[in-house]
């Protein structure tokens, strides 16, 4: 009976007199629907962090050619302070790639959602990761964070009708070690691509040292 009814409110179909009446007044769409939705507004999330990625990347291609140069003409003070800010360049995007590879992970997970059974277990997990990307790129992202609140609470919608239809209740427990292997997942995925996309920055106290050595 819940799975029968949990189909009909998947697909948009069916539904009793009072039920009709209610979606006339006030239509209401489908499960299937809104979290399509929601996957493609992830989607278009992470999106938008590869195209801020891509566009800090020419700023570091940009900085380690001054790095390179202040080298060349054995001005480590000035190669100091353009490393320096290249190293926090390279923070943000690693953070950025972090949060964008999170996403990608999330919309795959929200996309084997067929039934009931594994609804609620897909979409808590998701909605924890998505909330440690919001507080992790508000600060360099902040029109980001106004979307996914949006995204946050289409999910939530989805999991609590999805409960109700079911009659069932959330286990939360094993949740947040679920979120914890998608971000951790993700987090060695980004640091493998950092490794490959940028050349090593050398550290600002060898540059120092090299300074030491033009300077003796």
């Amino acid at each position: 009976m819940y799975m029968s009814r949990f189909n009909k409110e998947w697909e948009g179909v069916g539904g009793n007199i009072v039920d009709k009446v209610v979606g006339a007044v006030k239509p209401q769409q489908p499960l299937r629907y809104k979290l399509s939705l929601a996957i493609k507004r992830i989607e278009a999330q992470a999106q938008a962090l590869e195209s801020a990625i891509n566009n800090m990347s020419q700023r570091d291609k940009s900085l380690f050619s001054k790095v390179v140069e202040a080298y060349s003409e054995h001005d480590i003070k000035r190669a100091t302070v353009y490393a320096n800010e290249l190293a926090e360049l390279r923070k943000t995007i690693n953070l950025m790639s972090n949060a964008r590879l999170a996403l990608e992970r999330v919309a795959l997970r929200l996309g084997t959602i067929t039934h009931l059974g594994n609804a609620a277990a897909v979409i808590a997990p998701a909605l924890e990761i998505l909330k440690d990307v919001r507080s992790g790129i508000v600060g360099v992202m902040p029109n980001a964070e106004h979307e996914l609140n949006a995204i946050m609470t289409m999910l939530d919608e989805i999991m609590i009708e999805s409960g109700q239809i079911a009659g069932v209740g959330f286990g939360f427990e094993p949740v947040s070690e679920d979120a914890q292997k998608i971000l951790e997942e993700a987090a060695l995925v980004a640091e493998e691509k950092m490794k490959e996309k940028f050349p090593e920055l050398v550290a600002s106290k060898t540059a120092e040292a090299e300074g030491e050595k033009f300077s003796g």
